[in-house]
């Protein structure tokens, strides 16, 4: 298997046409023919062709909801069975984890009346929940947000070199870097504040309290998240002081929070105050949509 390449690939820009799968293929911008996603578990998601037959897919001018693979009937698009985090799945919360850009295609009808394939660009995944879909089966929903590179970064085409391969030479490689252009909802910073102060900056997981030359440093994390696909309220019952680690570990699934308020996924239980009531729809909207364990873990259903 070749080794998957992140970002433009050739002098393909957004905007470009290609008029079918195989040219796609043929000029390595979307390897695989057929699937949808390509991907692998340990690497993240390089490509994804958005088709106009799946019923879940919604494309915003500045982002995607694009569901995940699995469970369709390949002739309706409709959903059959339920989508597991599994395969490309996988490779696409991969993706979210490690941040690397993925190029996404999309299948429009150009002038003549036929169909071509757009390069939109490059895309983010920014988030992922599991979600009942239109048919009534839980699918797999990524927030793809549309990325665009500095002026000041190097052409946007790299590939992973396998970490053990000796005979790779050893290239002094500029980092790329990269600007969102997302419309985001501005977190009240009045209810951040409160729940930090309200901890003092001590992490509601590890009790852990950052300090650094500027004082003490810690994140608001909102249990349901803000903005599409999640929509959650910014108020003091959806929020919790946690520090960068646990905030990123809460984000990605990796832990949830029962109704007790022991932890899950992690050892012990969530330090609160009695002024801040964490509001239990919350907690279960996190587990149900976001914390993966039961996905990961077919035996534990």
């Amino acid at each position: 298997m070749s080794t998957p390449a992140f970002g433009h690939v050739g002098t393909a820009r957004p905007g470009d046409l290609f008029e079918s799968r195989l040219e796609l293929s043929l000029h390595r911008q979307h390897r695989p023919r057929q699937a949808g996603i390509c991907a692998t578990q340990k690497e993240g998601a390089e490509s994804i062709v958005l088709s106009d037959k799946y019923e879940d897919d919604k494309v915003h001018e500045d982002f995607i909801l694009y569901t995940g693979h699995g469970g369709r009937n390949q002739e309706t698009g409709k959903q059959v069975t339920d989508q597991t985090l599994t395969d490309s799945n996988l490779g696409l919360a991969r993706s979210e984890a490690t941040g690397l850009p993925v190029r996404v295609y999309r299948k429009v009808r150009i002038p003549s009346g036929t169909t071509a394939f757009r390069y939109e660009g490059l895309f983010r995944v920014a988030g992922h929940q599991l979600a009942v879909g239109k048919s009534g089966f839980k699918v797999f929903r990524f927030r793809l947000e549309l990325v665009v590179a500095a002026k000041s970064a190097v052409p946007v085409s790299y590939a992973t070199p396998s970490l053990f391969d000796e005979t790779a030479p050893t290239v002094a490689e500029a980092a790329l870097r990269y600007e969102a252009t997302t419309s985001r909802l501005i977190r009240d910073t009045a209810v951040t504040r409160q729940v930090k102060a309200l901890y003092k900056y001590h992490c509601q997981v590890c009790d852990t309290r950052l300090e650094a030359p500027a004082g003490f440093y810690a994140e608001a994390a909102h249990i349901k998240p803000l903005g599409a696909p999640h929509n959650g309220p910014d108020i003091l019952p959806n929020v919790l002081c946690l520090c960068p680690n646990h905030h990123v570990l809460f984000d990605l699934g990796t832990f949830a929070i029962a109704d007790d308020y022991t932890l899950i996924g992690l050892p012990g239980k969530l330090h609160l105050k009695p002024q801040h009531q964490v509001a239990i729809e919350f907690l279960t909207y996190q587990r149900q949509h976001i914390h993966l364990k039961a996905a990961l873990n077919p035996l534990s259903k």
